[in-house]
């Protein structure tokens, strides 16, 4: 149900932000916060188009990467801004067993699966409808999967709320159902620049990460079913650092992957929306802290970024965004000793993430 337009000023506004090259009409919807925050959301992926917060000045930027026009999602192979699945991050061998029936995926990512499929939710319109949340401005974006669906068993239904607080949060809401056992894991893939976007790398971002250990990857960047301990490695981040301050060590795993692409096994237990990391940016002074009901966090540095032209005709180079996203561990449907990403017949998928921003003063630290 879309949104009917109102005056400028209200809350929520919706206006058409083209068709996608099968015909199919994409919204976007403008949200305003009554903490003062602003967020563009479109009905093609799911997607947080723009994010607008202030810095300690109170001036506004936008500190999403992404595109103007709805081309430039279509022709997007780094997932801006989008809600992927059926299964985020990768499967190793496209393929997984589930109680005793081998299942086949599509293979996007060399040999192995990745971000649900070539098509996934993040190139799917979904349905979009205003809530009535009180302080909060919302929204809830549904999509149905049918069974088959890249090769997944089960029709799934899928349910996405954001929502603006009146305290600078951004809360995310993930709902989903099944009719037929399958693995889901759903993560919101939108890259930070806490500088604003276009303003060049994140290597001077501030970051700590609630986390003692990391999934090990192999040369595909496939876990291997290890823990590692963060401890003596350029993953401890434990402590507030620098991002760029280890990023070329030579490591066997930050030369896997061009930089960070690690999953961090969080301390908290999931019971409740734990703290698992902070993101700070000194010149701006904005910070964000991270929480999430998930196990897990994957700190990506953007290393595959190319160059390519997003908003304003800004480039895009290397780590020039850096994604802090929630969710369970990579490949999980072929590691028993993983959490498990199966969904049953009768059971829920209920998950929350907050990005709760703030502003560090003058000649604090973040």
């Amino acid at each position: 149900m879309p949104v009917v337009p109102t005056p400028p000023d209200a809350p929520i506004t919706a206006s058409a932000f083209g068709a996608t090259k099968r015909g199919e009409a994409v919204e976007r919807y403008l949200l305003r916060g009554a903490g003062g925050m602003e967020m563009s959301v479109l009905t093609y992926g799911a997607r947080i188009q723009a994010l607008r917060a202030p810095d300690r000045k109170g001036d506004l930027a936008d500190v999403v990467l992404g595109y103007d026009d709805l081309a430039g999602y279509e022709d997007d192979e780094p997932y801006h801004g989008a809600v992927v699945g059926r299964v985020a991050n990768r499967i190793g061998g496209a393929a997984f067993t589930l109680d005793g029936v081998t299942y086949r995926l599509a293979a996007n990512q060399g040999k192995n699966h990745l971000h649900g499929g070539p098509r996934g939710f993040s190139r799917v319109v979904w349905e979009a409808e205003a809530e009535d949340a009180g302080d909060d401005v919302a929204i809830v974006f549904r999509y149905l999967s049918p069974d088959g669906e890249e090769g997944y068993p089960g029709t799934l239904r899928v349910q996405v709320r954001y929502a603006l607080t009146a305290a600078s949060e951004l809360t995310i809401d993930y709902h989903a159902t099944t009719d037929r056992p399958t693995p889901v894991n759903l993560l919101q893939h939108v890259y930070l620049n806490l500088a604003g976007e276009g303003s060049g790398l994140v290597l001077d971002h501030v970051l700590q990460v609630d986390a003692d250990h990391y999934t090990a990857l192999d040369e595909e960047s496939i876990p291997t079913g290890a823990i590692e301990p963060v401890e003596g490695t350029p993953f401890d981040f434990r402590e507030p650092r620098r991002i760029g301050e280890r990023i070329e060590d030579d490591h066997e795993q930050i030369r896997i992957a061009g930089g960070y692409d690690q999953n961090f096994v969080l301390r908290h237990d999931g019971s409740s929306a734990g703290w698992a990391a902070r993101l700070s940016e000194p010149s701006s002074g904005r910070a964000v802290d991270v929480f999430t009901t998930e196990p897990g966090l994957q700190l990506y540095t953007g290393n595959l970024l190319g160059g390519h032209v997003g908003k304003q005709g800004h480039r895009y180079p290397a780590r020039s965004g850096v994604c802090l996203e929630t969710q369970h561990f990579a490949d999980s449907p072929n590691q028993p000793s993983f959490p498990s990403v199966i969904l049953r017949p009768g059971s829920e998928l209920v998950s929350r993430t907050v990005y709760a921003f703030s502003v560090v003063p003058e000649g604090e630290k973040g």
